[in-house]
């Protein structure tokens, strides 16, 4: 697999304070009112798309995901700007500011969601595999989805096709400890859900997942895999979310203690690190790296102000795939 390298790690430094910054963004416009309906942010998770990335082939591979879904697009290389764009509402957005924080898409990029639904991913993604395999296009799908979701009949479902047709894809809870408000202990008699894989003789692992060199080496193996016409794997992400399941979350379910303590173990602070102990970086260039990711933003945030709002007949646009709406010529007639 590709190395790990001083490039690498300036990389993902970059990318990840970046991303850190644009879901801070996010917040206050939130609190502002400028971002509207719901808002998950993802701070904590970032060494998953990090390392997810580095082991995938950008120009055929696929991603889907559950709603937390503004950094995964960005890792993908979706414009920030229109991601921004779209979670307020604006016309130059990803989704023509019809879909919002929830339903973020690029097909150019091979990005296919954001999806409101929990679990409703999953089969979806298999799906996308399924037409790589189909069509012999060579591309891997990587199906994130979260620990609430792995409780749904769609995930076994699934999981039974995918390894009896061996299809491409990648399947990665992203066990941030609690779905919504409830943990992971209340909601089944073990905690490891990466075992849920071995009822389909899939082959499953868990990761630590706040390391993104960690999460890169089980990404490339089941990447690998999946292209040679292996079939499925099933990781287990294990990370943790640095704020609560939404902006609309109190948190009643977990300490101040407990968050900080987790916040020790923060996957931007472990690269950064890592970068200044093999002398790859000093700080005063990190400290630029960080500036630079803090102006972008400040662009991202500009770009979506300065943006319009869809125009009304938008609406209408996107519901039918014939323009002339012929049913509504039947009934008039």
């Amino acid at each position: 697999m590709k190395e790990f390298s001083k490039e690498v790690y300036l990389q993902w430094y970059a990318d990840m304070t970046m991303w850190r910054r644009f879901e801070d963004k996010c917040r206050s416009l939130y609190l502002k009112q400028k971002i509207r309906g719901f808002l998950h942010l993802y701070n904590g998770q970032e060494a998953i798309p990090a390392g997810f990335v580095h082991a995938m082939d950008l120009t055929k591979d696929a991603m889907i995901t559950a709603y937390r879904c503004h950094v995964h697009p960005m890792a993908m290389g979706v414009d920030p700007k229109r991601i921004m764009a779209e979670l307020c509402g604006k016309a130059t957005g990803t989704s023509n500011g019809l879909g919002g924080s929830m339903h973020i898409f690029s097909k150019e990029h091979r990005f296919y969601g954001g999806h409101g639904i929990v679990g409703g991913q999953i089969p979806l993604g298999a799906g996308i595999a399924f037409a790589d395999k189909y069509f012999e296009r060579g591309g891997v799908t990587i199906c994130y989805f979260g620990d609430g979701a792995v409780r749904q009949g769609a995930l076994h479902e699934t999981f039974n096709m995918a390894m009896n047709w061996k299809l491409p894809v990648v399947f990665v809870v992203e066990n941030n400890q609690y779905a919504m408000g409830t943990s992971v202990s209340r909601t089944a008699n073990h905690e490891d859900i990466y075992k849920l894989g071995l009822g389909y003789e899939m082959p499953c692992m868990p990761v630590d997942a706040m390391d993104p060199e960690k999460v890169a080496e089980v990404a490339y193996e089941a990447v690998e895999r999946a292209r040679r016409g292996d079939g499925p794997t099933f990781i287990e992400a294990r990370t943790y979310r640095f704020r609560g399941h939404s902006m609309s979350d109190a948190e009643p379910y977990r300490t101040k203690e407990e968050v900080a303590l987790k916040k020790e173990e923060d996957p931007i602070v472990l690269v950064k690190n890592r970068i200044l102990e093999n002398k790859w970086a000093t700080e005063e260039e990190l400290a630029t790296i960080e500036e630079k990711s803090k102006m972008f933003v400040e662009e991202c945030e500009a770009f979506a102000e300065e943006s319009p709002y869809p125009s009304a007949e938008k609406v209408y646009e996107y519901v039918y795939s014939e323009p002339n709406y012929p049913f509504l010529d039947k009934l008039e007639n």
